[in-house]
């Protein structure tokens, strides 16, 4: 119950090589990139901060204090350094403003700059947290660099904007199988692309055909379908259980794993992790920033905590992972200091204390 699982993806390539993707461990400790990022995120990841030292857990973080607020993308150069020197970390989201004065969202351009290809969000149903539907249980992953978040769009002339979307057959093929791969590992027994290819027949057919191929060539233990994005949507709302593994574009998935974070009670309890070649980070996985509550100190740290323990067991420190994550589930199931999102009044601090408290009592 306690194990909110994400196996390491390994098959064909992309984290092959488990060395190459781990930081380097000095004495037994590993040091690991934060980045606490705007809104709620530094409230959050200090939550993690603090069950990590009452446990301690052989991490070291290496701190960015980078704002999207007040940096532009050359800031951004801060976290990739620390990444490529660290091959781990721990990431809060930036603030992407939707005016167009706003600079373009830094979140992308520091995932297309590490090639942080593939998002991994876990979508399951908490004892203890009261929703319309129960044990849901799927995963979204969405192709993290290219399709509507390429970021080419331009004004052609006065009041006519031109934005491009990119599909590439690579990308496609990469995404798909890393997605094949997950499944395999976390025995997964479905996979179903979803896509808009009744209308963007080349792009988003490329998409589709791309998935359905490859699976059908190279995972054939797996299950492959595909379906429309808005009729996607419906069927997450009504019958969420159907679903295994979705894998999507990049816009498609944003849409779909704020639906699913509705189900399960809401964006504070989503964990969730980003994997490429040489880097992996890891992030709520309903990207939420959470402006309105900044510095209020009650925002739930349950997604920042729990996606902090899929960074564990991609170190290898599983039973730390475990130990932190059966903490965080029990404290939410007995309801005496939970956050107010999800039906409580305790505060982020009486929370994060609370999981710690747990922790001694295991």
């Amino acid at each position: 119950m306690f194990r909110n699982t994400l196996s390491h993806i390994t098959k064909r390539g992309y984290a092959a090589g488990r060395e190459q993707l781990l930081p380097k461990k000095y004495g037994g400790r590993y040091t690991v990139t934060l980045i606490p990022g705007d809104g709620i995120g530094k409230e959050v990841t200090d939550s993690v901060v603090q069950i990590f030292e009452a446990e301690n857990v052989p991490v070291d973080w290496e701190s960015v204090e980078l704002s999207a607020l007040e940096e532009n993308h050359e800031g951004v150069q801060k976290a990739v350094e620390s990444l490529k020197r660290n091959k781990v970390g721990l990431k809060g989201i930036w603030h992407t403003p939707a005016d167009q004065t706003g600079h373009g969202s830094l979140n992308v351009a520091f995932r297309k700059q590490l090639d942080i290809f593939a998002n991994v969000a876990l979508f399951k149903s908490f004892p203890g947290v009261k929703t319309k539907l129960q044990d849901v249980d799927l995963v979204i992953i969405r192709e993290n660099t290219e399709g509507e978040y390429s970021g080419l769009e331009h004004e052609s002339v006065p009041g006519v904007v031109e934005s491009l979307k990119i599909m590439t057959k690579a990308k496609s093929e990469r995404i798909a199988r890393f997605a094949f791969d997950f499944a395999l590992k976390n025995n997964r027994k479905a996979v179903c692309a979803v896509h808009k290819a009744n209308i963007m027949k080349l792009g988003d057919g490329l998409f589709r055909n791309t998935v359905s191929e490859i699976g059908a060539k190279e995972y054939p233990e797996v299950n492959v379908s595909s379906i429309i994005v808005d009729n996607a949507s419906m069927q997450a709302v009504a019958k969420p259980h159907q679903f295994d593994v979705l894998v999507t574009p990049n816009l498609y998935g944003s849409i779909l794993g704020n639906i699913g974070a509705a189900l399960i009670g809401g964006p504070g309890l989503v964990p969730g992790a980003n994997f490429g070649r040489e880097y992996a980070v890891f992030e709520p996985g309903c990207r939420h920033v959470g402006l309105d509550i900044k510095g209020q100190d009650v925002a739930n740290p349950t997604a920042m905590i729990l996606s902090s323990t899929l960074m564990l067991r991609h170190l290898g420190l599983n039973e730390y992972a475990d130990r932190i994550s059966r903490a965080t589930y029990e404290t939410i199931a007995e309801g005496k200091r939970t956050t107010k999102d999800i039906g409580g009044t305790a505060t982020t601090t009486e929370f994060t204390n609370a999981v710690i408290d747990k922790l001694a009592t295991l």
